[in-house]
């Protein structure tokens, strides 16, 4: 289960293992917002707040994101995660891969 607002872990794992080439262009802009907004949500909720599950998907997450992260504060984070979800949203709105 997940906490109110956050991707559950199956959405997140199902979203991995879907090819883009699956995924209509909604789909992916979706992803890369909802993505994007989970991240910055994982960032700034204490972990004392997350349940079991959503703590296992964000330590899993953070693995692969830790190292372009590090000696950035958490508000830092978030404003790049999001304007990368906004550069994605317009990459495929406008068809660019």
């Amino acid at each position: 289960m997940s906490d109110l607002g956050r991707k559950g872990l199956g959405d997140q794992v199902q979203e991995k293992v879907t090819p883009d080439s699956q995924k209509s262009t909604l789909d992916q802009a979706k992803e890369g917002v909802t993505g994007a907004y989970d991240r910055a949500a994982g960032a700034v909720q204490p972990s004392e707040n997350k349940s079991a599950t959503q703590k296992i998907g964000d330590s899993t997450r953070s693995g692969t994101d830790d190292a372009s992260n590090q000696g950035k504060g958490i508000l830092d984070q978030a404003s790049e995660t999001l304007s990368g979800a906004a550069q994605s949203v317009q990459d495929t709105l406008g068809g660019k891969k």
